[in-house]
């Protein structure tokens, strides 16, 4: 039997509610807290955490012994980085600075085999070691595997219809983050970036691509879900841990 595990990709097509975190801490107890505590998928972060491919075949594996989804942001969609993330495997690609509907073109052929680029090999983590046939292995993989665009540079703006008009594209991911310093706003609250935002939800809805989005904690959260954003990546591991030990350190020093 194929060792992909389908459910990502299709829990996001039926807009299913689920709960992400970002993993930059390359231990993988992180995985297995966030896997053990209910959360259902961690985004480990390739772009702006210390991963290299060992450590990205551990946390893999940590994923898949806790039951949580285990997704990938790439540092860069290019399809070297998403072959090798995708045969450790990953259920997920979730690619940064998507700019064109040629860029998103590319994430979804590195993420395919049929009517794709994805190179084949049967004996991965991804294909079960060879516990499968060819065609087993593609046709359960390519069914799995989640396709997420990042929306975060403002000339992406300019081309959302036809970005979300791609073909296989499976999500996007708003990024608050780096459209507010591409932008040089103050915050993210700001009328720039909020009105970005607006737009790039309203293009979603146009096309009915589902949308990611980070919270920072459950009064956003339950916002953005009245926003009809049905998947929400909370903080990180280093994110939460350093809020737990703050709030211990001042509880002592008020003692």
């Amino acid at each position: 039997m194929n060792s992909v595990k389908p459910g990502m990709r299709k829990r996001i097509a039926q807009g299913d509610r689920m709960l992400g975190s970002f993993i930059k801490l390359t231990d993988p107890s992180s995985i297995e807290i966030f896997g053990g505590t209910g959360f259902d998928f961690v985004v480990i972060d390739q772009e702006h955490g210390p991963f290299d491919r060992q450590a990205l075949n551990i946390a893999m594996l940590a994923a898949r012994a806790a039951g949580v989804a285990g997704v990938v942001r790439v540092p860069q969609p290019t399809p070297d980085l998403i072959l090798s993330t995708l045969d450790v495997g990953a259920t997920g690609i979730l690619a940064p600075h998507i700019v064109t509907a040629e860029d998103a073109r590319g994430l979804v052929s590195a993420c395919r085999y049929r009517s794709g680029r994805r190179g084949f090999s049967g004996v991965t983590r991804a294909g079960g070691y060879g516990s499968s046939s060819m065609w087993q292995q593609i046709d359960a993989s390519d069914a799995a595997i989640a396709a997420i665009a990042m929306i975060e540079d403002p000339p992406a703006l300019d081309h959302l219809d036809e970005i979300l008009a791609v073909d296989g594209l499976d999500a996007i991911f708003i990024g608050r983050g780096d459209l507010t310093v591409a932008f040089g706003a103050r915050t993210r609250n700001d009328d720039i970036v909020v009105q970005a935002v607006d737009r790039i939800l309203e293009a979603a809805r146009r096309h009915g691509k589902p949308v990611l989005m980070l919270a920072d904690n459950p009064a956003e959260a339950g916002a953005l879900f009245d926003r009809g954003i049905a998947s929400l990546i909370v903080s990180s591991d280093q994110g939460l841990l350093r809020k737990a030990a703050a709030e211990i350190a001042g509880e002592f020093r008020a003692l």
